[in-house]
């Protein structure tokens, strides 16, 4: 019972600048209710076996000032001037059972992590009625491990990745979103996950040390749609680990991964007070 809620808590935790003013509307400060989401998705990055679940997920959107929550991140707004935005970015993996991998049977399970920290945001170009947005965002994140008795310093990400937005397309309410990028990290993070340690070798898993570098080319897109009380969304996300600084290691069963989700929500509750929020 320990393990599946950690992997509940983990699943709900996925030149010239032309930037012109934003042309606020008025959205409740916050809205609250629940759905249902359907996941399939590799059990780690590399991993040729895949894990699906559905499970009842909570949708939360908030519209603070400095805290921002929505339904595809959450972000603490540092600072903001001009182009430029400081915020503090947020992500995670779920926790892998040995026992359900081949590739990793008889090794230590992994733990769920949580990625925090800076990341600096550059909007690149934005039109006038702020529908269509293209960013560049550069997250440097603090991994940490949890079984949520024991946290765990597990290393650092850096993942650069240009973002593109597309707001009512068509006027059909539609929502379309791509993000690329690449990933870096340090050794620790790597070994983490990658490494075979002596003890743990074996005829047809050797032992093997990562090193420190590249981590491989992500790209995702989104459609999402909001009705009055409704919301719709999925996301479907590839995963390139070829020569990746692990990429020789047993471990990698399939330099490219897919994932892909589903979600539906009912909106329950929302503020009666109403904050200006532009479509950054």
């Amino acid at each position: 019972m320990k393990r599946t809620w950690c992997q509940w808590a983990a699943l709900l935790s996925l030149g010239g600048l032309l930037v012109l003013p934003a042309q606020a509307e008025l959205k409740p400060q916050w809205e609250l209710g629940v759905g249902l989401a359907g996941l399939d998705f590799p059990l780690y990055r590399g991993a040729d076996e895949r894990r699906s679940y559905l499970l009842p997920v909570p949708y939360v959107q908030y519209r603070g000032e400095i805290l921002q929550i929505d339904r595809d991140r959450m972000r603490g707004l540092l600072f903001r001037r001009g182009p430029f935005e400081l915020d503090i970015s947020v992500n995670g993996t779920v926790p892998v059972s040995s026992s359900d991998s081949v590739a990793r049977k008889g090794m230590p399970d992994l733990d769920p992590t949580l990625e925090i920290g800076p990341s600096l945001n550059v909007h690149l170009y934005a039109e006038q009625r702020r529908q269509t947005n293209l960013n560049l965002r550069l997250p440097v994140r603090r991994v940490i491990a949890t079984n949520f008795s024991r946290f765990e310093q597990q290393g650092w990400l850096f993942h650069p990745q240009l973002a593109l937005d597309l707001r009512n397309v068509r006027q059909s309410g539609w929502n379309f979103g791509l993000v690329g990028g690449l990933i870096y990290a340090d050794q620790r993070y790597h070994q983490y996950i990658y490494d075979v340690a002596p003890q743990y070798a074996t005829v047809t898993r050797p032992a093997y040390s990562a090193g420190a570098g590249y981590s491989g080319a992500q790209v995702m897109t989104t459609l999402s749609k909001r009705y009055d009380n409704f919301w719709i969304g999925g996301f479907m996300k590839w995963d390139d680990v070829s020569g990746a600084a692990f990429a020789d290691s047993p471990l990698v069963k399939s330099r490219q991964t897919f994932a892909a989700g589903l979600m539906v929500s009912w909106i329950l509750f929302k503020s009666d007070k109403m904050v200006e929020v532009s479509n950054d």
